[in-house]
């Protein structure tokens, strides 16, 4: 059976982004996401393939469908039309705007957070579905769609930017599943309760 999984870079202080996050200024000032996001990639930018850092790229790749808010997938040009090729489930209040007419594997969603995780569950085909973006893993969490987090610990504090859990309706209830402590992050996944 799939499952969501919120897969997210945090500060300890629980940023996800610098100050003056948006659009065009994707990550915000300061190299936030760049110091956030460093444990995955080597000095030449491309992904670890080894180690801790190989293990989260692998489940992240082994995941069969993505749910993301429209903020997050326009940040990113719709990941160029597919998230490790696979199908994009972008959550939003409003139809696509033109850019998305490009990208056939990238499917709007307008009639809520529900049912964009079950559209993107049905197409995992019984693998993961990524989640990403703060406002969207919230509203997951509220509806009760989100099952697990793995969280990216990251040993720095911004003290500014963009949180992940800025805004929650009630206290949320969370499982250790599994902890992998390196020098660079700690990996902690989280099952939530219900």
């Amino acid at each position: 059976m799939s499952s969501s999984v919120l897969f997210m870079s945090m500060s300890l202080d629980g940023y996800i982004a610098g100050p003056n996050d948006g659009p065009d200024n994707p990550g915000g000032d300061g190299g936030a996401v760049e110091r956030l996001h460093a444990w995955g990639y080597t000095s030449a930018g491309e992904l670890r393939r080894s180690g801790p850092a190989g293990e989260m790229a692998a489940a992240m790749e082994a995941t069969g469908a993505v749910v993301a808010g429209r903020r997050t997938a326009e940040q990113v040009g719709h990941w160029g039309g597919a998230h490790h090729g696979m199908p994009v489930f972008v959550a939003s209040h409003r139809p696509p705007g033109p850019a998305a007419a490009n990208h056939p594997l990238v499917t709007y969603v307008t009639d809520g957070i529900a049912s964009a995780m079950a559209k993107a569950k049905a197409a995992a085909g019984g693998r993961d579905v990524m989640v990403h973006g703060a406002y969207t893993a919230q509203r997951a969490l509220e509806a009760g769609v989100l099952d697990e987090m793995q969280i990216h610990q990251i040993p720095v504090l911004l003290g500014a930017g963009r949180r992940l859990f800025d805004v929650l309706p009630t206290r949320v209830e969370l499982e250790v599943v599994q902890v992998l402590d390196t020098p660079d992050a700690t990996h902690i996944r989280y099952r939530v309760r219900r």
